[in-house]
């Protein structure tokens, strides 16, 4: 009831922020190689967030069944969500079945900014109500989102994530996908939620300065925490939103002082819901012991390493005798689209089913090789134990074997996950503004963010570090330039203005594991959600630096000058 937790309230505050369309400003334009075969059949080489979703589309796009159609994933140059949409693989088979020749497709990189999409420019209104002492009895959000030429834009994701990591009893969510001319947005980690959370995270900003309450403790009392019915309907499943306020609010940046004129603090959360999907493995164990991992998730943070892991966790051997390689879409079962922060969670589950199967049949072996049931046999750090004689065989002893003991040991597994488990981020930031020039420099950042379990803790890092150093470029200086037709104007990295190390500072990071009931080693999707809270942060601190708020991004030297004269005025 909207009207009675308005009525119900004693503060209440109001925001309107606006973003403009983003690029993920990925290396590597797209391309693809297609040839056709005289059986009929089709292979495409090509880079993308999923081989199997550019074998379907591919199929679909030239009337022909799937099963006509190999998919061979290659090294991926960069994708965060542009590269789960299929350009130029069904043009260059159609080119090579005209040609009699394989046929290569490379997009220049006008082509790509132009072409395969930014993500959507903004404008949303937050409207909140509170207790005094900082309790939220009601809020109101409406998300308009540009989709571009075609309907699709991101705004259900803003919607589910705009309001979700807090516990509001009286809440409405409207959200709008509207058509514009110009280029068709795409998907941009974490697709809709930064600038859904520029406009709830600064105005909880202003709410905390209004009530004079510390803006993390004002989080945390309004935190959401399992059991929370949470806006959309559904209850919240075991999270850490509180653990990772806690850890910023103790942590050194943020008890730190900050002088000098200019200068300013600023901090933000950010939610993500994080995905699975279908997804597969197969393993085949050679006869020196090691491991063939086959899997069907292109790699697109590291994800060889974090899944080899967990299968070596569960046969408790070195994950250096695992060599994971991902496959073609002839060579393994179907797997969902690298996306959603969802590989580690979904493959790794495969993986773990996969290497729990191979556990089985390496006791079976040596159960035969003993004469001995199999409950009498153990399976622990790579060796195989027999209860009753106190007999081991290692699993090169029984990889060795395996051919005379009933033929290869090949385990598989195909798994569709749920319990995903959401996570939140909290940002801070510090922020010198020059009064003559307008110019934002970041002097330090700290990003702090629940794992569940970090399978591969510096992988990690470079995620949230990577995520963190995307928003910042969002929060400050990339813009789409369009004209008024609609056409893009700096479509160019020299024109288009993306952040490089001489920009940013060391980006500090602290991961808090707050184990996720949803996967058997209680990973959660780490890759998207820090994208989420650096806009707000970087805005909230930018208050604090100059006294006025800038409620358009990217907050560049001419919009902060305006802001400098408005508030001298």
């Amino acid at each position: 009831d909207l009207e009675q937790g308005f009525a119900e309230a004693e503060i209440v505050v109001e925001r309107e922020t606006t973003t403009v369309p983003v690029h993920q400003g990925y290396i590597e334009p797209h391309s693809g190689t297609a040839m056709w075969h005289e059986d009929g059949n089709l292979t495409v080489w090509s880079s993308s967030q999923g081989h199997f979703n550019v074998r379907d589309f591919t199929a679909s796009a030239l009337g022909i069944p799937v099963s006509s159609v190999k998919a061979v994933p290659l090294e991926i140059g960069g994708g965060f969500g542009a590269k789960l949409r299929v350009y130029v693989e069904p043009v260059a088979a159609a080119l090579a079945r005209k040609a009699h020749a394989p046929v290569k497709l490379t997009m220049t990189r006008t082509e790509v900014f132009e072409r395969t999409g930014p993500t959507s420019g903004t404008r949303v209104r937050v409207r909140l109500g509170a207790k005094r002492d900082g309790r939220l009895t009601a809020a109101e959000a409406v998300l308009v989102y540009a989709a571009g030429a075609f309907p699709g834009s991101p705004v259900g994701g803003g919607a589910r994530c705009i309001m979700t990591a807090y516990d509001i009893p009286h809440a409405r969510i409207e959200g709008y996908d509207v058509v514009t001319n110009t280029p068709k947005s795409a998907a941009y980690r974490a697709p809709g939620s930064p600038a859904a959370a520029l406009a709830f995270e600064t105005a909880l900003d202003e709410l905390a300065e209004t009530l004079a309450i510390d803006p993390i403790e004002l989080r945390r009392i309004n935190s959401a925490k399992e059991g929370t019915r949470r806006v959309l309907g559904t209850l919240m499943p075991k999270v850490g939103f509180v653990e990772v306020l806690d850890a910023a609010s103790s942590h050194h940046h943020y008890r730190s002082k900050l002088d000098g004129p200019y200068r300013g603090r600023g901090v933000a959360s950010g939610y993500w819901g994080n995905g699975s999907g279908p997804s597969s493995a197969v393993a085949a164990l050679n006869a020196d012991g090691s491991v063939s991992l086959s899997e069907g998730s292109p790699d697109i943070g590291g994800t060889r390493a974090s899944i080899a892991q967990q299968f070596a966790e569960v046969l408790g051997i070195p994950v250096a005798r695992v060599k994971p390689q991902i496959v073609d879409t002839d060579s393994i079962g179907y797997t969902s689209n690298s996306a959603g922060s969802g590989v580690t969670h979904k493959t790794g589950w495969a993986a773990y089913e996969a290497a729990t199967e191979m556990k089985r049949q390496l006791i079976a072996r040596a159960a035969e090789l003993w004469e001995t049931d199999i409950d009498r046999v153990a399976f622990d750090k790579g060796i195989a134990r027999c209860a009753d004689r106190g007999a081991t065989l290692s699993i090169q002893e029984l990889a060795a074997q395996q051919n005379d003991t009933g033929g290869p040991i090949v385990a598989s597994a195909g798994v569709n996950p749920g319990g995903a488990g959401p996570t939140i981020a909290t940002h801070i930031v510090d922020v010198e503004v020059d009064p003559d020039t307008g110019k934002i420099q970041i002097l330090r950042y700290t990003a702090v963010q629940d794992a569940g379990k970090a399978i591969h803790p510096s992988y990690v890092e470079g995620q949230i570090q990577g995520g963190a150093a995307q928003g910042i470029g969002w929060a400050l200086n990339e813009a789409y330039c369009l004209a008024d037709d609609g056409t893009m104007l700096n479509s160019s990295f020299l024109d288009y203005r993306m952040p490089t190390a001489f920009d940013l500072p060391m980006i500090d990071t602290v991961i808090v594991e707050v184990h996720n009931p949803g996967h058997p080693f209680g990973v959660r999707g780490v890759g998207e959600v820090p994208i989420v809270p650096p806009l707000a942060a970087i805005a909230n601190a930018v208050y604090s630096a100059i006294g006025v708020r800038i409620d358009d991004l990217p907050l560049t030297p001419d919009r902060v000058l305006a802001a400098l004269e408005e508030a001298n005025r």
